[in-house]
């Protein structure tokens, strides 16, 4: 049995029915009228089972953010919306023209889900004090470092968001509850991620938890985010002196389910693919519903499976590697060259078709795909990898002013891995150095649109973008109709 079948016990649903009307996790209009664990939830939490039980709850909705790390790409200069037409998902090709406005069904479900999340955390921690068990201060640690996290995609999302603490949102509450700077957002996440860094372990019981180094990496993530490079560079050199994790050598089996939750791995969001979902519910699935996105359309051969064709890399990235460098037909297949290589190979090219697919996370064969085969993959999401903490603390270095010669040594060690050579630049010259590698090292995993935003440099290298409009995305308009109209949209939406 694999590791991941172990910890299904672990990262099964639990799921609480969410009265508040902020937080948007109906599968149906009729999920509300289910009767609420509220009724009564004052009577839970009365052993660490359910303390338990309750913490695997505030773990699922990690589940959801495949939707984050794929427009993370779409959003960039990295990839196209893709799909079979230009009105196929309205929402994914409006982000990718940067043409969308306060009505979209992808950016409602970011908030939504990102939301849920929270609500589950601030469950745990509203009860924090309520019985006394060996083990609850980790607990308390993992929901603590699941609200950061929840909380972080908000605020790269959104900006100013509304900010709770400790307790649950209930129905009537958005009449008075207002959107928090983004300042004040921040400096909650590095108290939740400071305190859970503290008490978590350095290796998890169970797979797919958090750990110090994940609670440190992201906290070095935030800092740069914010650039606090001076705060950033310490924790983050923390996290590679720690000696827990390394660069896995051999790139090529990196996103390969067969290598999940390897040395690399800071964090890992875990999917499986023994319970699906439908589309009328898409954060209820199991597994990475982002892959099946991601997939070659009506695609028939050898490793892969056939998939909808969003997510389109681009020429221009697929051109930005290096000559010789390994990562590059890892991360992007050509599918010219594949089928070219496989005489048996067919598909149907998609909207925007430019030969190339997110390798990294595109469905292979051989997988249960329990329900929907298309919704049910168990490529598991890899977060926080040490290579991009080494690129983090390369760039904290080197943009704070601290120490180019151990910038340097950061990102050559990634370098090295891809069979590049040494980059010997200072200065401006090795900030550039590290922005590019961040892109061919990262690229199909997310983070693009937000390196350039926090960077300063997405007007220059994304089409259609505003400055002073599009480094945040609009707030849902049924969010600011559910307030009475009392919160401001962000400016030019």
């Amino acid at each position: 049995m694999s590791t991941k079948d172990n910890n299904t016990g672990f990262m099964k649903k639990f799921l609480f029915v969410l009265v508040s009307s902020i937080v948007l996790l109906a599968c149906s209009d009729d999920f509300v009228d289910v009767d609420s664990f509220d009724e009564d939830s004052e009577n839970f939490f009365n052993s660490e089972e359910e303390y338990q039980s309750a913490l695997s709850s505030a773990y699922d909705l990690l589940q959801s953010t495949y939707l984050n790390v794929m427009l993370g790409e779409i959003a960039s200069d990295n990839t196209l919306a893709g799909g079979e037409s230009a009105t196929d998902s309205p929402g994914i090709q409006e982000i990718d023209d940067m043409a969308h406005f306060n009505v979209n069904q992808q950016l409602r479900d970011i908030w939504g889900w990102m939301y849920g999340g929270i609500y589950r955390t601030n469950y745990i921690l509203e009860f924090q004090d309520k019985i006394d068990f060996t083990g609850k201060d980790l607990i308390l640690a993992e929901a603590r470092f699941l609200r950061a996290y929840y909380y972080f995609e908000l605020v790269k999302w959104f900006g100013d968001v509304p900010l709770t603490i400790d307790r649950r949102i209930d129905f009537g509450e958005q009449n008075t509850i207002d959107r928090a700077p983004k300042s004040d957002v921040y400096a909650q996440i590095e108290d939740d991620l400071v305190l859970a860094a503290a008490t978590l372990p350095v290796t998890a019981a169970d797979v797919g938890r958090a750990t110090k180094g994940a609670a440190q990496a992201l906290l070095g993530k935030v800092y740069l985010y914010q650039d606090k490079f001076a705060e950033a560079a310490p924790i983050l050199e923390e996290v590679i002196n720690s000696s827990t994790y390394d660069l896995l050598m051999d790139y090529s089996t990196m996103f390969e389910n067969d290598n999940e939750n390897n040395i690399e791995s800071v964090f890992e969001v875990q999917y499986t693919d023994q319970e699906g979902a439908g589309f009328d519910c898409l954060q209820c699935s199991e597994g990475n519903v982002a892959v099946g996105f991601n997939g070659i359309r009506n695609y028939s051969g050898p490793l892969f499976e056939s998939g909808f064709s969003f997510n389109i890399p681009t020429q221009e990235v697929y051109d930005a590697f290096e000559i010789n460098d390994a990562r590059q037909d890892v991360a992007i297949l050509d599918i010219n060259a594949w089928a070219d290589a496989n005489a048996d190979v067919s598909f149907v090219e998609g909207f925007e078709h430019t030969g190339y697919y997110n390798r990294k996370y595109i469905a292979r064969q051989g997988d249960a795909n329990i329900g929907d085969a298309n919704l049910t993959n168990p490529n598991n999401y890899r977060s926080i990898r040490f290579a991009d903490v080494l690129l983090m603390a390369s760039e904290a270095l080197n943009r704070g002013g601290i120490s180019d010669d151990r910038a340097q040594t950061y990102l050559n060690r990634v370098r090295n891995r891809a069979t590049l050579a040494n980059v010997n630049a200072t200065g401006e010259s090795l900030t550039q150095a590290i922005y590019q590698e961040r892109r061919v090292e990262l690229v199909g995993e997310g983070h693009r649109f937000f390196d350039l935003v926090r960077t300063g440099r997405a007007a220059q290298e994304i089409d259609g973008f505003q400055t002073g409009k599009h480094e945040v995305f609009p707030i849902p308009l049924i969010e600011i109709e559910l307030t009475g109209n009392r919160w401001a949209q962000n400016p030019g939406y």
